[in-house]
């Protein structure tokens, strides 16, 4: 669009929009994701105990945890120890195929651990990995 200034020149508008706020603020909007993303997904904390034999998780599977305060999970959900076996047979299909993985902190009573065992055997289950921690090579606790 033209148009006729005070000294009868004809000039055109600026029709073109500056980009560079815009890169700035998607770039700033990025780092910040970047950096809590991680935090989002840090999970629960649980001192699992050390073993000389640890297996390697190599596929995705369901979690079970139990934190200090005996508190248990299913995944990063708090779950009623109660009913920690109608949850499971309700979200798997096929509990002759399906593993989970049970991590349980190390100061956890192991009535608490049993409880949870049996929960999971009640849902079918047959196919259950305990997680652990591996020694370091000197044979001490890390």
């Amino acid at each position: 669009m033209a148009f006729t200034n005070t000294q009868g020149k004809t000039q055109s508008s600026l029709a073109d929009i500056n980009v560079t706020p815009l890169v700035d603020v998607v770039l700033v909007l990025l780092i910040i994701f970047m950096v809590t993303a991680p935090v989002l997904q840090s999970g629960i904390e649980v001192n699992v105990p050390k073993t000389k034999t640890v297996k390697e998780i190599t596929e995705e599977r369901l979690v079970i945890s139990i934190d200090k305060e005996q508190r248990v999970f299913l995944g990063n959900d708090p779950i009623n120890i109660n009913s920690i076996g109608n949850t499971l047979h309700q979200k798997i299909r096929d509990p002759q195929g399906q593993a989970i993985y049970v991590r349980c902190d190390e100061e956890v009573p192991f009535g608490v651990f049993a409880t949870v065992m049996d929960a999971v055997k009640q849902s079918g289950i047959t196919n259950v990995s305990v997680v652990t921690q591996p020694l370091n090579e000197h044979g001490g606790k890390r």
